[in-house]
């Protein structure tokens, strides 16, 4: 711009300033220092008009947030300057003439919202609203006061730190955060401290790590601890400001504490009735720790107990099922001690110093006599009696008795419901058996009936024993001829060839004896045949049938012979009572035989 020779000739300017909001960082607040901005036209314009050069000079500007006071906050100045000369603007219509603009902030400012604003100044022409100068940019910062307290993410937050840690283990970093300019003063400069919390944990002023304080802190004494922590700002100086919040640390559990029985002596009453393999008690020891440091197993230690009862482990229950290996009797015996230990499954050895983790005690159990059915001397019994002995013989005795202490009186009787009952009968009171027809041998050699057994005071308790009774055989019964076939002989047969064998069996048991045959004494002997013993030997599959003497002829046989012989024998059985039966032989003499000649001789009886 050029000077004028009179005022007439002085173009009137208007000085514009444009605030405009940039994304720009928070630089650091220097000393107040003015600063002189030239700025230059191209050098077509310098050369055509013949300017001098000319500019802006400001103070650096700087205003404090959260100003509340009465008036408007003094922000800074700026003026134009020419190279020789000042000139006066003009910043609107009417207005007068000034060379020096001053700031001032209308209203509170937040620099957490808006840490600086960027002013344009420019130099325009009002007639021909040219600008007369480039554009010139000016920065106003706003200034951090400590107007924001440290804040923590939304709590509360939960940790945890195994119980008996060594002093100092690390347990829960927290962090807070402060709005204000970390790179001005100490407004957002944290140090961190315990509200509560104390004397078991400390925090680091600087990190914020929580840590133990204090030694074999016990999770079985105490588990849950709230801790209060503080982050306040400016270094944590009086006056600057904080925030809290709560960590709530928890001790989790480890392997020091041995499973305790709570008593050392139990009894448990067990009825002699209980059933082999079922459960007849459980016992349980108690373990402070949790998870799988409580787990243990439970054993039977002492023989005895061992060897009657067995001892296993409810996981989920944690305790011990004691069960039932042999049956009892009260009446053998009357208690039984077992010894019970109870061990932990899982072991810590950084605990081992604290002794076994196991514990013991002694449950006794007493047996109680049960109301129990009479008991027979046998399992079975075999008896016998022969047979055609008379009704009412006497077979055999059964016995029974009470098991139990009071020995209550015993009645039998015979299951009706069994076979052969109605050939036997027993005694109430004796257990005696006796037949009640005759019986015979040769019909039914075995016979199977069932005795009961019950006490007059209870009859509903009762026993069963099978009983078989064999009935014994006596001679009586006579051999008899079995012997059923036809003889050829030629007619030159020899003297004492053998024409026939005859066999005998008998309905008795072989053991009364063997045949033996024998020709009547009181008849004459026959000329042409006679009887010839065959030593007993026995040929039959049958142990009732022998071999009897054969038939030998006498003399030669010739067609001038009679055609019909008889022979008369005895058939005795060495037995006792002794039997035998008389019989006779048919000798048949054929003149024809079949394919040839000669003579059939067929026996008869």
């Amino acid at each position: 711009m050029r000077a004028a020779s009179s005022p007439a000739c002085l173009s009137p300017l208007l000085l514009c300033l444009c605030v405009l909001q940039r994304s720009y960082g928070t630089p650091s607040p220097p000393s107040p220092t003015f600063t002189h901005s030239q700025t230059k036209l191209p050098d077509s314009d310098k050369d055509s008009h013949h300017r001098p050069k000319r500019g802006w000079i400001w103070n650096q500007f700087f205003v404090l947030e959260e100003h509340i006071g009465p008036d408007a906050q003094y922000v800074g100045k700026v003026r134009a300057l020419f190279l020789f000369r000042s000139v006066y603007l003009k910043i609107s219509e009417g207005a007068k003439k000034i060379k020096i603009l001053i700031f001032h902030a209308k209203k509170s400012l937040d620099r957490e919202k808006k840490s600086h604003y960027v002013l344009h100044a420019r130099a325009v022409d009002r007639f021909t609203n040219r600008a007369v100068e480039p554009e010139s940019e000016f920065i106003i910062k706003v200034q951090d006061v400590n107007d924001n307290a440290p804040k923590f993410p939304d709590g509360p937050f939960s940790a945890s730190v195994p119980e008996m840690a060594d002093i100092g283990t690390s347990v829960f970093q927290i962090t807070a955060t402060d709005a204000d300019d970390p790179t001005y003063g100490n407004s957002a400069k944290i140090v961190y401290s315990i509200l509560q919390g104390q004397p078991f944990f400390t925090v680091d002023p600087k990190t914020g790590v929580i840590r133990t304080a204090l030694p074999n802190m016990d999770r079985e004494t105490r588990e849950m601890y709230s801790v209060i922590i503080q982050a306040k700002d400016m270094a944590g100086s009086v006056g600057g400001l904080s925030g809290s919040t709560t960590v709530n640390i928890s001790l989790a559990d480890i392997n020091d504490n041995p499973p305790r029985f709570p008593q050392k002596n139990y009894q448990l009453y067990v009825p002699e009735s209980a059933q082999v393999g079922k459960a007849v008690g459980k016992i349980k020891a108690n373990d402070e720790d949790l998870g799988v440091n409580a787990e243990m197993t439970y054993r039977i230690t002492n023989e005895e107990g061992a060897a009657m009862f067995s001892i296993s482990t409810d996981s989920d229950k944690r305790e011990g099922v004691i069960s039932l290996r042999k049956p009892l009797d009260y009446e053998k015996k009357k208690a039984y001690s077992l010894n019970i230990e109870g061990v932990n499954t899982h072991l810590d050895p950084r605990f081992s110093y604290l002794g076994s983790f196991k514990d013991t005690t002694t449950l006794k159990l007493i047996i109680g006599d049960v109301d129990e059915a009479p008991v027979f001397t046998m399992d079975y019994y075999i008896m016998d009696v022969y047979e055609n002995a008379p009704a009412g013989t006497e077979v055999s005795m059964v016995t029974a008795q009470d098991p139990d202490s009071t020995r209550s009186k015993v009645r039998y009787s015979i299951d009706q419901n069994a076979e052969g009952d109605a050939l036997f009968t027993i005694d109430v009171d004796s257990g005696l058996i006796t037949t009640t027809k005759s019986l015979d041998r040769e019909e039914l050699a075995w016979h199977n009936i069932t005795v009961m057994a019950s006490e007059i005071d209870n009859p509903n308790l009762v026993s069963y024993v099978p009983v078989t009774v064999q009935v014994l055989d006596v001679n009586d019964n006579a051999p008899y001829i079995v012997t059923d076939s036809a003889l050829v002989v030629c007619e030159d047969s020899k003297a004492g060839q053998v024409i026939q064998t005859i066999r005998a069996t008998d309905k008795d048991n072989f053991a009364n004896g063997r045949f033996t045959f024998a020709l009547p004494e009181d008849l004459p002997a026959n000329p042409n045949f006679t009887l010839k013993d065959n030593a007993g030997q026995t040929l039959s599959t049958s142990p009732q049938t022998y071999l009897v003497p054969h038939v030998v002829t006498h003399i030669t046989l010739i067609s001038s012979l009679p055609l019909l012989f008889l022979l008369f024998f005895f058939i005795s059985l060495q037995g006792q009572p002794s039997c035998f039966l008389g019989n006779q032989v048919c000798v048949y003499v054929s003149s024809t035989l079949p394919g040839g000649d000669g003579w059939a001789v067929m026996i008869s009886f």
